[in-house]
């Protein structure tokens, strides 16, 4: 067999399905589901892998800032495969990674509510919620992640 051919049995025996605009909308409707029990309005977004908007929802009732912060935590939380609730003391003035916040052209948010996206063990997009309580936000994305399942 040729290296050629080695490689691309390999890609193929490894591959994951993307997330698909069917699964941005589940994971939208089903936060909006949890936000809507708790009595939040809020924003949300959903990015494939590659950082590209694949859904997004920002209440009418919502602050106007909940529809940047939750793309912003959806980004961050894609581009360091963590759910930004685990980061935001890693960014304190006294953290390993105070600066990372500002060292990027394309700002990071560390407040809860962005959560990274994973199928069979694969990075394939992200989501993240703006308008409550960082609390708030991160349990409204991850009640989004046990409905896509």
């Amino acid at each position: 067999m040729s290296t050629a051919t080695s490689t691309a049995t390999t890609s193929t025996a490894t591959a994951v399905a993307p997330l698909t605009v069917t699964d941005a909308e589940t994971l939208v409707a089903a936060a909006r589901t949890a936000a809507d029990a708790a009595g939040v309005a809020v924003g949300i977004t959903v990015l494939d892998a590659g950082g590209h908007l694949l859904a997004f929802r920002r209440d009418d009732r919502a602050v106007l800032i909940a529809g940047e912060t939750s793309t912003r935590k959806a980004y961050t939380a894609l581009q360091l495969g963590a759910p930004t609730a685990d980061l935001v003391d890693l960014v304190k003035p006294d953290g390993p990674f105070h600066s990372l916040s500002t060292a990027l052209d394309r700002p990071l948010l560390f407040i809860a509510g962005g959560i990274p996206v994973h199928r069979d063990g694969r990075l394939i997009g992200a989501i993240g919620v703006g308008g409550g309580a960082p609390e708030q936000d991160h349990s409204f994305a991850a009640a989004a992640l046990a409905e896509l399942g």
